[in-house]
């Protein structure tokens, strides 16, 4: 099964990417997943749903502890396949 994650961190910063969105950004860049699309409103990322679920613990663990006071996300099922 293929996900598709879409997460904001707050609070936002305009002048500058706070920690915890930087933190954010790694994750989902270093974890095993395609399509990422990262932004400073929103960020995306697709792939199987052992990858995908993997980067959102870490997302969330490493966020917060960052200084993230919100994590948003949402994850849908975008399609079958392998994990």
């Amino acid at each position: 099964m293929r996900l598709r994650v879409e997460f904001t961190t707050e609070p936002f910063d305009l002048d500058e990417a706070p920690p915890h969105a930087l933190v954010a950004r790694e994750v989902i860049e270093a974890a095993a997943l395609d399509a990422v699309d990262v932004g400073p409103f929103g960020n995306t990322a697709e792939g199987g749903s052992e990858a995908v679920l993997d980067a959102v613990d870490a997302l969330l663990r490493k966020a917060l502890a960052a200084g993230a006071t919100r994590v948003s996300l949402q994850v849908n099922v975008v399609g079958g396949g392998d994990r």
